[in-house]
C-alpha cells in the first residue's frame, strides 16, 4: 500500500501544441531532484505513482503517492534516475504534460503544466478535460 505524498496544482497551458515524444510526462530538472530527495531515505519504495480521481469543483484532481511496485497497467516514465509511474486512468489527461517542483515563501509543490486541460477551478487543484 502506498502513503499519500504531497500536494500538487494544475496549469492550463494554452497556445501550445501538444508534441510527440518518448515519455506522456517530462520532468523538470526541479521535479527530479525533488523526487530524488523525497525517496533517498525511502529504500522501500521504487518511484512515484501519479493518479487522477474525481474530486473538486471542476472535476479531476492529479494524486501523486509513493509506490512499492509497477502495476501491469502503469506506465513509466524514467528520467535521470528517477522513475514515475502513471496509473491507466491518468495516462490520456497527462500527455503532453510538463511536471514541476516550485518553492516559493508560503509553499512548496508539485506543478502539472498540462496542454490538455480546458479549465481549472479558482485554487488550482481540480481541472476538466
Amino acid at each position: 500500500m502506498s502513503a499519500a505524498m504531497v500536494r500538487a496544482t494544475v496549469r492550463a497551458v494554452s497556445k501550445r501544441k501538444i508534441l510527440a515524444s518518448r515519455a506522456a510526462l517530462t520532468l523538470t530538472p526541479s521535479a527530479v531532484n525533488k523526487i530524488r530527495l523525497l525517496l533517498q531515505d525511502k529504500p522501500e519504495y521504487i518511484g512515484l505513482k501519479v493518479g487522477v480521481r474525481t474530486r473538486g469543483c471542476n472535476g479531476l484532481t492529479y494524486t501523486l503517492d509513493y509506490t512499492k511496485e509497477k502495476d501491469k497497467s502503469d506506465e513509466e516514465v524514467l528520467q535521470d534516475g528517477v522513475r514515475v509511474f502513471i496509473e491507466k486512468k491518468a495516462q490520456l489527461t497527462l500527455l503532453g504534460t510538463e511536471m514541476d517542483f516550485v518553492e516559493s515563501k508560503l509553499s512548496s509543490e508539485f506543478v502539472f503544466n498540462n496542454p490538455n486541460i480546458k479549465g481549472t477551478c479558482g485554487c488550482g487543484e481540480s481541472f476538466n478535460i
